[in-house]
């Protein structure tokens, strides 16, 4: 069987969207869409008003139109929202979430993946985050009756999601064990697609499964443990862009205030290989010697994050993108991995950027606020009922809920700095406009090839066709082999 050698990654909220994933999947690659907060998205997309159509041209698709009339209804505004009136927010996922919400969930999901297949028959995959767990059994369902290729899951360990997957296949109902502080018992969550979509539909393809790892041991229990088959594994070194995983151990911090990563956190693929699964190498392989060294490793390609983040058709808004491009091109451009800012508790890499959350003093104006609540974490309160909190809210209202102070300090909104990076930035009840806060892989500091020239900006194809370069085509010759021949 063939496999991508490169797969686009994945990256949330709405970076990686379905314009990105489209033109990947065009040239021959596995394109991703991030699947998270698309509940959100889509909504914020309807209220600017669509004005190219697609996001409404894709609704015509889905199987429910009622559906589809509830949701225009609620959010579509024509012409767009003025742009100092907040949007409307969606109620936020619990363990049992409203109908409303269940059914936004699955249509925004099903939205960006058939605008990401639309037009080709290259394959499309989706991207999750096993932390963020309420909303992935009907997100993962939107996704597969659009006919999703791959299932992409890291920040975490994913073992329900194979079963899940197949049970999907036949629209049967589905549960997933959620990850409760002071649990005693397990408390699951569940979702019966015949309760949301209420008509006979055929049996759904079932898409590959592929984790998102940063350890043999993961890999391992992955593959023995998982409730049904696993079809591949990405292993994400540290130097990867966004969430990276704790490093093995006590976390230990450098002069900078960065964890230490040591040799504890090489990932054994000698280990790996012996699984017989395809498995592709990320974090900092966007580059031609690197998926020559990957290849080289058993791999079947690598994973490219950044690269992409920052050409024409990802989501980030032109102007943070261009600005970034220009520390580039400068050689100015900074990254350092926060273990503080995530509320997940999970290293987060930030890229240094005036007037943006990165910078301290423009953080600290933003008031307190959990509007969105992706990143809430479930405990169980004194009643015996699940509660929710977030490291970033309130101190005060953290506190009460029974959070700890010191795991309060330094975290950041990133559910609202997230969707500001795409361009749906929210407006506050003070007129406060919600600042960005960028996140990028090590190989940012890398992309200065891409601009020679004086160029400012970049496509997809360049990031493809700079990669493949020195890989050969059916006829044996190297893409810059060819060039030559050419110029001879």
């Amino acid at each position: 069987m063939s496999y991508p050698l490169i797969i686009q990654g994945g990256m949330g909220a709405a970076i990686s969207n379905w314009n990105l994933a489209n033109a990947v999947s065009r040239l021959g690659q596995l394109g991703v869409v991030s699947g998270t907060a698309l509940d959100l998205t889509i909504s914020r997309r309807l209220q600017m008003g669509d004005p190219d159509g697609d996001i409404r041209r894709a609704l015509q698709h889905f199987p429910v139109s009622s559906i589809v009339k509830k949701i225009i209804d609620t959010y579509f505004i024509a012409g767009g929202k003025a742009e100092d009136t907040p949007f409307k927010n969606p109620s936020m996922f619990s363990v049992k979430p409203a109908r409303a919400l269940q059914e936004l969930n699955i249509v925004g999901n099903f939205v960006e993946v058939f605008l990401a297949k639309e037009g080709h028959d290259g394959p499309v995959g989706i991207n999750y985050l096993e932390k963020i767990q309420m909303p992935n059994l009907s997100a993962i369902y939107g996704a597969m009756l659009a006919g999703v290729d791959y299932i992409l899951m890291g920040a975490g360990i994913p073992k329900e999601i194979p079963g899940i997957i197949d049970r999907l296949t036949h629209h049967g109902e589905v549960s997933i064990k959620i990850n409760a502080i002071g649990a005693t018992d397990a408390l699951k969550m569940f979702f019966e697609p015949k309760q949301i979509i209420q008509q006979h539909l055929p049996e759904l393809k079932r898409p590959k499964f592929l984790p998102i790892i940063a350890s043999a041991i993961l890999a391992l229990t992955l593959y023995k443990k998982s409730t049904g088959k696993v079809d591949g594994f990405i292993i994400e070194s540290p130097t990867a862009g966004g969430h990276n995983a704790p490093p093995r151990g006590a976390m230990k911090l450098n002069e900078e205030g960065e964890p230490i990563y040591g040799d504890k956190d090489i990932v054994d693929l000698e280990k790996i290989r012996k699984l017989g699964l395809p498995f592709w190498l990320a974090g900092s392989y966007g580059k031609p010697e690197k998926l020559t060294e990957a290849l080289s490793l058993g791999a079947a390609g690598v994973q490219v994050g950044t690269a992409f983040a920052f050409c024409e058709e990802s989501g980030l808004t032109p102007e943070f993108r261009l600005k970034v491009l220009k520390k580039v091109a400068e050689g100015t451009a900074a990254i350092r991995t926060d273990p503080l800012a995530s509320p997940t508790g999970f290293p987060f890499k930030v890229v240094e950027l005036e007037e943006t959350n990165s910078e301290e003093d423009v953080y600290l104006k933003r008031k307190r606020i959990c509007d969105l609540g992706f990143l809430r974490e479930v405990y169980i309160k004194e009643d015996g009922a699940p509660g929710y909190r977030c490291p970033s809210e309130p101190v005060d209202t953290y506190v009460k809920k029974g959070g700890r102070l010191e795991d309060a300090a330094g975290r950041k909104c990133l559910c609202n700095s997230l969707m500001a990076n795409a361009g749906y930035p929210q407006v506050q009840k003070d007129g406060s406009e919600e600042k960005p806060l960028l996140t990028a892989g090590d190989d940012l500091v890398n992309l200065g090839h891409f601009l020679e020239g004086g160029r400012t900006t970049y496509s997809a194809k360049d990031v493809i066709e700079y990669i493949l370069k020195e890989q050969p085509d059916a006829a044996g010759k190297t893409a810059s082999a060819q060039r030559a021949t050419m110029r001879g």
